[in-house]
């Protein structure tokens, strides 16, 4: 079979003579043939093993946090997407113009109705490691927590206030 013979376009009035009919059977054949020489493909190349990744079910970004990042003359300042997580869950640490938030996300959820029952859980922990682009003053540094949201406000230092130079552009 070759896929030129496959290509749907190609079967009824512009095929003329000797060439066979083809039908939606003929295609059903031609598509599970397709598909056998898939899979022994793939069993060739994973050696037999064709499970799914064995990631956990919460991969990606269900426990990977969304961050904004944000910067004016006074502040840096990052902000936290922690949907159905409370303050005590979240750790935030600064060191070394690294700024670290680490948490456990505990999600259950159940539904109750007349004719059904059902609990779900999910459970794990992330790590987001954010590199601090200026130099801030520690004991200033504030993080507050509300509606799922974690705000963190990484105040300038004197230092790095000064830095900043204002550039004038000049149109052309």
């Amino acid at each position: 079979m070759t896929s030129k013979s496959m290509v749907p376009w190609r079967w009824g009035g512009l095929r003329r003579g000797k060439e066979e009919e083809r039908t939606p059977d003929l295609f059903r054949r031609d598509m599970e043939t397709l598909q056998q020489q898939m899979d022994r493909l793939f069993d060739q190349f994973w050696g037999g093993w064709r499970e799914p990744w064995p990631l956990p079910e919460m991969w990606g970004t269900e426990l990977l946090p969304s961050v904004d990042e944000s910067e004016d003359d006074k502040a840096y300042h990052v902000k936290v997407d922690l949907p159905g997580m409370d303050q005590k869950d979240v750790e935030v640490t600064l060191a070394d113009g690294m700024l670290t938030i680490k948490g456990e996300k505990k999600m259950e959820e159940e539904q109750k109705g007349k004719e059904f029952y059902r609990k779900e859980r999910a459970f794990g922990s992330f790590r987001r490691t954010l590199a601090v682009p200026v130099e801030v003053e520690e004991s200033k540094v504030y993080a507050s927590f509300k509606n799922g949201v974690l705000s963190i406000d990484l105040p300038k230092s004197a230092e790095a206030r000064k830095k900043i130079k204002q550039i004038p552009v000049e149109g052309r």
